[in-house]
């Protein structure tokens, strides 16, 4: 089924109002207990438990406006399901922080393995989206990977060691703001990559 063409500033909002509506909420409980089933949750599991069907309605909203899901907007509801419930059923905030890391571990591990294949997995994903030859996207790949790798490490080094703030914050603002960043740096370092399309023949 072919994707349906939305307002882009509509997709925007669904994509990224999530993590800035977790954002916004543990900053206004963050401070709070609260009593559910006479156990105590405080101000962050209270947060990570409203993103889980915060993030759901975006996505199935996405999916009923456009008719598609991409694999990683797929992956990215299971495991916040997943970690999400965890940290609520524990009562353990380090499992919905812990889910940033595995994320971008497993990016980093599947893009390896096709590198390791001699293979560019994200040239099989995004190939007709971002026309370029096969060396720039090895040469992307290896980048990627290395900028994955980096990201899980910094996030287990951030929430192991710094306040929740910090890495609400981080999470929320700077993880996104860096792979943006790399992203537009990459495309333009490898502009003499890119495949440009021909020019239709004159009649």
């Amino acid at each position: 089924m072919a994707e349906k063409q939305i307002n882009p500033v509509l997709k925007q909002v669904l994509e990224l109002g999530p993590p800035l509506a977790f954002f916004a909420a543990y900053m206004w409980v963050r401070e709070d207990t609260f009593v559910i089933a006479g156990t105590e949750y405080d101000g962050f599991i209270v947060a990570a438990a409203a993103f889980v069907p915060i993030l759901l309605v975006s996505i199935a909203a996405l999916w009923w406006l456009t008719g598609k899901l991409s694999r990683m907007q797929v992956f990215t509801a299971v495991l916040v399901i997943v970690f999400g419930g965890l940290t609520v059923w524990f009562n353990d905030e380090r499992f919905f922080k812990m889910k940033t890391t595995i994320v971008y571990g497993i990016f980093a591990g599947l893009l390896g393995i096709g590198l390791a294949q001699g293979r560019s997995y994200l040239e099989w994903v995004m190939g007709e989206l971002l026309p370029m030859e096969h060396e720039g996207w090895m040469i992307l790949t290896r980048r990627l990977t290395a900028l994955f790798a980096a990201l899980a490490v910094g996030n287990e080094i951030i929430w192991r060691t710094m306040s929740n703030d910090a890495w609400v914050t981080i999470e929320t603002f700077v993880f996104p703001a860096v792979m943006f960043v790399f992203l537009w740096a990459q495309i333009v370092a490898l502009q003499k990559y890119l495949i440009e399309p021909e020019d239709s023949p004159e009649s």
